[in-house]
């Protein structure tokens, strides 16, 4: 008898790709320019990547990061690779590098110090031709839409240029203001100037601030930008009686870290009050504690690969927001949790009651295939599965989102099918629901 989680993954394995939140540069889609090596485009993008080496021991400058372009070699950092691909076994990267090696570069042989050369160059003589420029790479891998993650102040000059330039990729921005949110943020008093020149809004005042905000978020959206993303390491809301008293101080730089903790939880609730206006899908990534290697932050900056997951209250800490705009009609907000612990205990209800939430997908150390399967576990019995949000690849690594969506879409086969064989619902039943969750929610709840 065939198994149903066959039948389930041939129904949608080959489905386009809707990709709605993620991290890739737009300026690859602007220029459509040729990769350059095979460092740059596979390692380099994928702090997944080199986190583990890291922790084997293997330095920053050795992978070439932080280190000027005509200061290293990437054909020798290639090979640094290859000595260690075999610390990848057992993790999500070995499964998304082995599908890009085998699927999108067509080579068959395995990533061995002896073989590395021969996969560069194979690799490079790929990224030499006209078929793997961006655009036709993005068009082959049949994605129907792909959002990047653009910080509030960008000017979106990729953006513009896509638009302008014919080609019909779906490629669109996504609006990222935690610089200009948190006066803790090393990058907040520079982001609100800039917000003030790309705006021509007077940032001085609260009152121009938020309409300096409420114009960006305008010119997102006139580029196609249907989402808002915001982070935070703990989950705070509330509302102010007088947040221009906060925003004086953050700009003045006397604020303290508690009325700074404040004035953000308020700006998160602003932000969903100008989603119920505006329709833009509010994003909500919490409980990573960013750059805790003070060191690699201190000499790298940031996203080197040092966020660890911390604890989440989300009920606690969304109440505030939920009371503003918990029941609107037009206000969609999508919780993405590094607490498992969380699913069952708090989001699956939450979700299972308020309309405007939905569940997003296992996110960053949680996007394998057994965190996939350990969400479905833990949130379809309370939140069902139209109160999920599909999947997104959250990925700098533009070669690995085929992988990702395959692995995802192997979770929901396979999901669907122990549910057929336990009997809890038909084949038919299952049929309806793998599309759904492989493609359709994501386009629905993103509202793509």
């Amino acid at each position: 008898m065939t198994n149903p989680a066959d039948t389930l993954y041939d129904d949608i394995r080959d489905l386009p790709i809707v990709s709605p939140h993620g991290h890739c540069d737009p300026a690859w889609f602007a220029s459509d320019a040729k990769w350059t090596t095979p460092t740059d485009l596979i390692l380099t993008p994928d702090h997944y990547l080199y986190r583990m080496l890291y922790s084997q021991g293997v330095s920053m400058q050795e992978m070439g990061i932080g280190v000027p372009a005509d200061q290293k070699d990437p054909r020798q950092i290639w090979r640094l690779f290859a000595a260690k691909y075999h610390l990848f076994l057992g993790t999500p990267s070995h499964t998304w590098l082995r599908y890009m090696f085998n699927n999108t570069f067509a080579i068959d042989q395995p990533l061995t110090p002896a073989s590395a050369d021969a996969i560069y160059d194979q690799i490079a003589a790929s990224l030499a031709s006209d078929a793997f420029r961006p655009r036709a790479v993005f068009e082959r891998f049949n994605i129907a839409a792909l959002a990047t993650t653009d910080a509030a102040t960008d000017p979106l000059v990729h953006h513009h240029a896509i638009a302008a330039s014919g080609w019909t990729g779906r490629v669109i921005p996504t609006f990222r203001p935690d610089a200009v949110l948190d006066p803790m943020d090393d990058r907040f008093a520079s982001s609100i100037s800039d917000l003030a020149q790309i705006t021509n809004c007077d940032t001085a005042t609260f009152e121009g601030y938020l309409q300096a905000l409420m114009a960006q978020r305008a010119a997102f959206a006139a580029l196609g930008a249907t989402a808002t993303d915001h982070a935070a390491e703990v989950l705070y809301t509330c509302w102010l009686d007088d947040p221009a008293t906060y925003y004086a101080k953050a700009l003045d730089g006397t604020i303290t870290r508690a009325e700074a903790a404040q004035f953000q939880g308020h700006m998160l609730v602003q932000m969903a009050r100008f989603s119920c206006d505006d329709g833009l899908v509010m994003q909500l990534h919490v409980g990573s504690k960013r750059n805790t290697n003070k060191a690699l932050f201190e000499s790298l900056g940031r996203d080197v690969g040092a966020d660890i997951p911390v604890a989440t209250d989300w009920v606690h800490g969304l109440q505030c927001l939920l009371d503003h705009c918990g029941n609107h009609p037009n206000f969609t907000l999508i919780l993405f949790t590094l607490d498992e612990a969380t699913y069952a205990r708090e989001l699956a209800p939450m979700a299972g009651h308020w309309p405007c939430l939905r569940i997003g997908p296992p996110w960053w150390f949680h996007d394998s295939a057994a965190g996939i399967a350990r969400y479905f576990d833990q949130v379809v019995e309370t939140a069902g599965y139209w109160n999920l949000a599909g999947f997104n690849d959250d990925t700098r690594a533009f070669m690995s989102i085929p992988a990702r969506h395959d692995v995802w879409r192997r979770g929901v086969a396979q999901h669907l099918g122990a549910q057929v064989q336990a009997k809890v619902f038909d084949l038919s039943d299952a049929r309806s629901l793998a599309p759904l969750l492989a493609t359709q929610i994501a386009a629905q709840t993103y509202r793509l």
